[in-house]
């Protein structure tokens, strides 16, 4: 699935992940928790990431990240991938060009 990918240091990414657990859980290095971005939209980040120690990727939407994060559409229960525009926009909102 079209994912936004952002790890610390790095500009975010549009970035394809096969949409499993394991998959979700190998991109941010660890068990996953999501935060809710929008009623299609949410973010997964490291759910131990701070105490892992996991340096500081960005501030969004209002909230401080450790660690990669994705940013990634829902569907109903599921997850879903962004569609081209959203992850573009996504990709602006985060820093990127």
């Amino acid at each position: 699935m079209q994912v936004v990918c952002k790890s610390p240091g790095r500009p975010p990414v549009v970035a394809q992940v096969d949409n499993t657990l394991e998959a979700l859980q190998h991109a941010v290095g660890g068990p996953i928790e999501t935060v809710t971005l929008a009623r299609d939209a949410v973010i997964i980040c490291n759910e131990e990431g701070r105490l892992m120690g996991l340096p500081h990727n960005c501030r969004f939407p209002g909230i401080d990240f450790v660690g990669t994060i994705l940013v990634v559409g829902v569907d109903g229960d599921e997850f879903s991938g962004l569609s081209e525009a959203d992850a573009k926009t996504v990709v602006r909102w985060l820093g990127g060009a």
